[in-house]
């Protein structure tokens, strides 16, 4: 690394890192604010405009030449952005459902809202990264910020639990990470993705470089849950607290795959498909059925939802086993979608929790009827489960064609199949919550449930409607699917730089 023009690209530098500068100091500005006035009402409003102000930004670089930043560590414009406003967007939503969801369990600290902006900044980076290094940081920037977030209600011992669990298995991942990374170093001489084709070409590739990746990799798919690596999905999912539960499954979920895709374009993937292809389909099969049928099993829609989420990584894995560019594009297109889905379902859930322990110990059952008494909360969420099942027109439906045509192209039509008969698999569980809001009678709801009036906000349910909307009239609009092709499609990896 060439240090002696340093001076003459910082403001080029400090440009293309701009979000995740800007975040990272708005936060730091948080964390000052409240210690002068705690909890001030004005902190969350800080972040949310901060956030926008980033999404701006990003917006404004969709259409230039993709670059790279602070000695190449950082990718910027294009894809980056693309990617970029996916995890803003995620984060804009879940803080403005938070705000009203906090303060109604009486942790509506000042905080918060800080340690939202340190693991999106970190986000940002791993979404973007061009080195193992820059995945390294920003991976482990996003990972603390999320334990401290999942056990925020610590006198509630699920709480508790989750983030112990969380923390715990996240730094074992992190050590297979880094190990991986040493090996994957030793092998090709480099730590840039753009650059390990060059490594391959000058050295016969050894069984230390496979054993790197497969190191690598382990990391990688903890973030994203994806079987066997996905224990702690189900229990930090439903002991963190509801809203800040949308915010982890879809904003850390996008910046995870988004480096993905990025270290396969870049890196492994300029290796010969064979040789990496079937490892990563046969993961994305256990996931994608595993995933349902566990989910097929749960009473509780946290938990419910946390398998769906594992599910949904298999399907997005199914693009990535494709290795086409085809299959890069669906797959972050599938993440735009995704987020939408997933931050709705768990703002309806959110405001539907009556059992004071963040929906941890309440049942679906418990909810009967409820879609009558609150018609916008009942008809969002059908939204959102019809999306998430795949049901035309809807988002997902879209999204799942994303990634499962790219597979059936690059000869893996056992695997698209397999994620057809799971999708279908998943219209059990999620109709079930639509029969049960809708279906069963008010009286078998519990009683504490027809006592409750679940008053919804207007900014939240603005954000409801908003992410109901979407999701019906995104698969009509062909820029943004087009906008994911371009990035990838009849692009090469140098070309891309």
């Amino acid at each position: 690394m060439e240090l002696s023009g340093a001076f003459d690209n910082i403001l080029a530098d400090l440009s293309g890192g701009a979000s995740v500068l800007w975040l990272a100091l708005i936060g730091i500005l948080l964390i000052i604010w409240d210690a002068f006035k705690n909890d001030d009402a004005a902190l969350p409003w800080v972040a949310a405009l901060s956030v926008v102000a980033a999404v701006v930004l990003e917006a404004l670089r969709l259409q230039d030449t993709t670059t790279t930043a602070f000695f190449d560590l950082m990718r910027v414009n294009g894809v980056a952005s693309f990617v970029s406003i996916v995890i803003l967007l995620s984060t804009l939503l879940s803080i403005t459902l938070s705000v009203p969801y906090l303060k109604g369990i009486r942790h509506g600290y000042g905080e918060v809202y800080a340690l939202i902006l340190f693991a999106t900044s970190g986000m940002l980076m791993l979404g973007t990264a061009n080195s193992l290094v820059t995945v390294f940081v920003g991976l482990e920037t996003m990972s603390i910020a999320l334990y401290i977030l999942t056990g925020l209600v610590r006198s509630d011992e699920g709480a508790v639990e989750s983030a112990l669990k969380y923390f715990l298995l996240g730094a074992f991942s992190t050590g297979f990470f880094l190990y991986g990374i040493a090996l994957i170093y030793g092998a090709t001489g480099t730590m840039y993705f753009t650059e390990m084709a060059g490594g391959y070409a000058a050295r016969e590739l050894p069984v230390l470089f496979w054993a790197g990746v497969a190191l690598f990799l382990i990391g990688f798919l903890f973030k994203v849950s994806a079987v066997p690596f996905h224990m702690w999905t189900p229990d930090v999912y439903q002991g963190a607290p509801t809203t800040l539960t949308g915010y982890m499954s879809t904003a850390s979920k996008a910046a995870a795959f988004a480096a993905l895709i990025l270290v396969l374009f870049y890196g492994i993937g300029t290796l010969p498909v064979a040789k990496w292809q079937m490892p990563l389909a046969l993961v994305a099969l256990v996931t994608v059925v595993l995933g349902n049928l566990l989910a097929l099993t749960q009473n509780n829609v946290k938990r419910m939802l946390a398998y769906s989420s594992v599910a949904h990584a298999g399907y997005v894995l199914i693009a990535l086993a494709a290795g086409t560019s085809e299959g890069y594009a669906g797959a972050i297109y599938y993440l735009l979608i995704y987020a939408l889905m997933n931050v709705g379902a768990f703002g309806v859930m959110a405001f539907l929790e009556w059992d004071d322990k963040e929906g941890r110990v309440q049942m679906l059952d418990s909810l009967s009827g409820i879609g009558w008494r609150r018609p916008l909360l009942g008809v969002t969420m059908g939204v959102f489960m019809f999306s998430l099942t795949g049901f035309p027109p809807f988002g997902g439906f879209f999204g799942k064609i994303a990634v499962f045509a790219p597979a059936v192209e690059a000869g893996l039509t056992w695997l698209a199949i397999v994620g057809v008969l799971a999708s279908a698999l998943s219209g059990y569980y999620y109709l079930r919550v639509l029969y049960v809001f809708w279906m069963r009678p008010i009286e078998s709801a519990d009683r504490a449930v027809r006592e409750r009036s679940f008053p919804v906000p207007r900014l939240s349910a603005a954000v409801l409607v908003t992410c109901a909307v979407l999701l019906i009239v995104i698969g009509f609009v062909p820029f943004v699917r087009d906008m994911t092709q371009a990035f990838f499609v009849g692009a090469t990896p140098a070309g891309l730089l």
